[in-house]
């Protein structure tokens, strides 16, 4: 299955936007749903956004209508396009594929 690897994470203020990238290998994102998670400081890891091959999306209520997760089947990566940032936004936002985890990138979202 190889790995996955997260980018793009950083320190945005407050309506702002980020674009995280998600990189996994062509055989992970065509047999596997693609999910990203996030991790709050002492919060449980909650689900975020998930798209599968042929491009069905779910997104969780909490950022329905500011997060966009998309395909891109040239690089195989998963984007996911946040914007109206909010500070309880702010976590760590993991990529999960099948068994395989990323390891992470931070979103802080100051107010």
């Amino acid at each position: 299955q190889g790995q996955i690897v997260e980018s793009g994470g950083g320190l945005v203020q407050s309506g702002g936007s980020l674009r995280l990238s998600c990189a996994a290998s062509q055989s992970t994102i065509t047999h596997y749903p693609i999910y990203w998670y996030r991790q709050a400081p002492g919060k449980q890891r909650e689900w975020v956004a998930r798209i599968d091959y042929g491009g069905t999306k779910e997104y969780a209520d909490a950022v329905k209508g500011r997060f966009t997760i998309s395909n891109d089947l040239v690089a195989w990566r998963v984007n996911l396009q946040m914007n109206h940032l909010k500070p309880e936004d702010t976590a760590v936002y993991f990529c999960n594929g099948g068994s395989l985890w990323g390891q992470g990138t931070q979103v802080t979202v100051s107010s």
